[in-house]
């Protein structure tokens, strides 16, 4: 009989394991961001939070991050494909300077990252954006130094209160990606 109690409790263990692990468990980056991430050697996590924070668009009721993004002298700009976002940079290059324009889902800066980069439509490439993104944020990395640090510097590497409200926007990414509640600061414990 205890062991026909047992069994019938089985599934209910189950469902509230599986619940638990739901309450817990976070977004899984996709692969083109581990891969990214592994290349350079940072968490995968980190360079997804960071995508959503600068090139997140709401689709079907989620937000994820959109490729095809442009930010003009701060003004966001998202196009359908790649073809037309190539188009609006060649038209912003006409109309601001270099340094005015992000693009991609990392958002790279057209003026301060120009040694990275050939020609202007190669960062609406998603893999090669990722492949940027991440490669900077390794560059801002410091070992032991906890990730949101090196978060603000990828937008602004003198720091000060532009990094700090970078800083705070990508930890609330962050935490939803990590499953975890957000918090201010020290990622140290929970990112190698």
């Amino acid at each position: 009989m205890a062991a026909t109690v047992g069994l019938a409790r089985l599934p209910l263990l189950l469902l509230a394991c599986w619940a638990l692990g739901q309450a817990k468990a976070g977004e899984v980056p996709p692969p083109a961001y581990q891969f990214a991430a592994q290349r350079a050697g940072i968490p995968a996590e980190v360079l997804y939070a960071v995508a959503l924070q600068e090139s997140g668009a709401q689709y079907h009721g989620r937000l994820v991050p959109w490729p095809w993004t442009l930010n003009v002298a701060g003004a966001s700009r998202r196009f359908a494909t790649r073809t037309e976002a190539c188009a609006g940079l060649h038209q912003a290059l006409r109309d601001v300077p270099r340094t005015r324009i992000d693009a991609g889902l990392g958002q790279i800066n057209l003026g301060y990252q120009r040694h990275r980069y050939d020609h202007p439509c190669e960062l609406l490439d998603p893999y090669r954006n990722l492949a940027l993104a991440a490669q900077i944020l390794r560059e801002q990395h410091a070992p032991g130094q906890d990730w949101l640090i090196t978060i603000g510097r990828y937008h602004r590497p003198a720091g000060g209160a532009p990094a700090a409200r970078y800083r705070q926007s990508v930890g609330r990414h962050l935490a939803r990606v990590l499953g975890e509640p957000a918090r201010g600061s020290d990622t140290r414990r929970t990112l190698p």
